[in-house]
């Protein structure tokens, strides 16, 4: 079995497990090496359940035991030192950093993670909102501002939760059930921004996540769930899958919104030029001297 195809069966069978099973579950869909390396006691100790909670989990997703849940995270961690060492084998091809090899799985995971009908869903989400909100703290907040900014072109009624003088929550107070709150997340997922989200549901308010795992508590909260990868070999996580989402989304936002958004388009490149908001003081000078 593929590993990828493990995790899509946690994914599907995710809901239908017990509590205990399903903090298994979620270490198990975000640890792919510890799993791949650790034995049973160690990856049950690491995932704070008791070593048969393993062996239930993989019983529960139809496998025979923890050995055969753990077969695929073995084999993807083969492959991917096969790789490597091909990699630095090769006479005369400089090789591809551990990074860079992330960071290009990162972007490929958009499209093998979110298929036309869901990206178009998201979209329309959006453009039918009667406000959008984004929200993002800390990594994710980047990100988050560059989906207000790049969504208040397409269209009006956005804002950017930002959290100053600890004013979140009155920030998100004024949306309803016409609205809508996009979140982004990834692990180690932010208590702020998954406890808006759960209070903003719990109001009726549409959540729309962006973030890593189907599994996440961002992703249980949500209405429409987008995902990506956040793979790195360094300290850090990837933002790479999570930029290269933003983007597609809000390409797809720009392809659903039709006259409206090419109007408010055409509107607003008129009045950045006019407030000269651009560096074109060459393009001036040339002009004057032609």
């Amino acid at each position: 079995m593929p590993y990828r195809h493990l995790t899509q069966l946690l994914d599907a069978r995710f809901a239908a497990l017990s509590p205990e099973l399903q903090r298994a579950a979620r270490w198990v869909r975000e640890h792919p090496a510890e799993l791949g390396l650790q034995s049973m006691r160690q990856s049950a100790r690491s995932a704070g359940v008791a070593p048969a909670t393993m062996t239930r989990l993989a019983q529960a997703l139809g496998l025979d035991g923890f050995d055969a849940m753990r077969r695929p995270a073995i084999a993807a961690l083969a492959r991917s030192a096969a790789q490597a060492g091909t990699e630095k084998a090769s006479p005369g091809v400089a090789p591809i950093s551990a990074l860079q090899q992330a960071q290009s799985l990162n972007v490929t995971s958009v499209a093998l993670r979110n298929n036309t009908d869901q990206l178009q869903a998201a979209a329309m989400a959006i453009l039918a909102a009667r406000q959008v909100a984004f929200l993002g703290q800390r990594a994710s907040f980047g990100i988050a501002h560059h989906l207000r900014y790049t969504c208040d072109w397409l269209r009006a009624g956005t804002q950017l939760v930002t959290n100053l003088a600890g004013a979140g929550s009155d920030e998100l107070a004024e949306l309803t059930q016409a609205d809508l709150l996009v979140a982004v997340s990834q692990a180690p997922y932010s208590v702020q921004t998954v406890q808006c989200a759960q209070q903003s549901q719990s109001r009726g308010v549409p959540v729309l996540a962006l973030t890593d795992s189907a599994l996440s508590p961002l992703a249980r909260t949500a209405s429409i769930v987008l995902l990506f990868d956040a793979a790195s070999p360094s300290f850090f996580h990837s933002m790479t899958g999570v930029q290269a989402l933003a983007e597609i989304l809000m390409a797809t936002v720009a392809e659903q919104g039709g006259s409206a958004v090419v109007k408010r388009l055409g509107d607003r490149q008129q009045r950045l030029q006019s407030d000269r908001v651009y560096w074109d003081k060459p393009n001036r000078q040339r002009r004057a001297t032609a």
